[in-house]
């Protein structure tokens, strides 16, 4: 089975998220999310190449890629494929200025 790492910031990202739709939403909203956010980590770490991948100014984030958590087309999951799975960066909301929070040329 394919390994997904989660850094902090994305581990940040999911509390942030759980708890604006807890809030705004519904919780049962709420851990829809986080159980599709898990299911969307595993999908992409089985078949990294997905996501489309992105054009960065950090090198230290070279090949990193974008996709949607599954049933939540405006949160996307920022990633980089690995050897043995996924290593997942950040999960923004689209509307966000993720491509400043990443350093991409837009």
């Amino acid at each position: 089975m394919p390994i997904v790492y989660q850094r902090a910031a994305a581990r940040r990202d999911l509390v942030d998220h759980f708890v604006y739709l807890a809030e705004n939403v519904n919780l049962d909203t709420a851990e829809h999310f986080l159980v599709q956010a898990e299911t969307t980590f595993d999908d992409l770490a089985r078949e990294p190449k997905i996501g489309t991948p992105l054009i960065l100014q950090s090198p230290e984030l070279t090949g990193l890629r974008k996709w949607r958590v599954k049933d939540f087309d405006n949160y996307l999951i920022f990633y980089m494929p690995r050897a043995e799975g996924v290593s997942i960066v950040r999960v923004l909301y689209a509307a966000q200025d993720w491509w400043g929070l990443l350093g991409i040329d837009a």
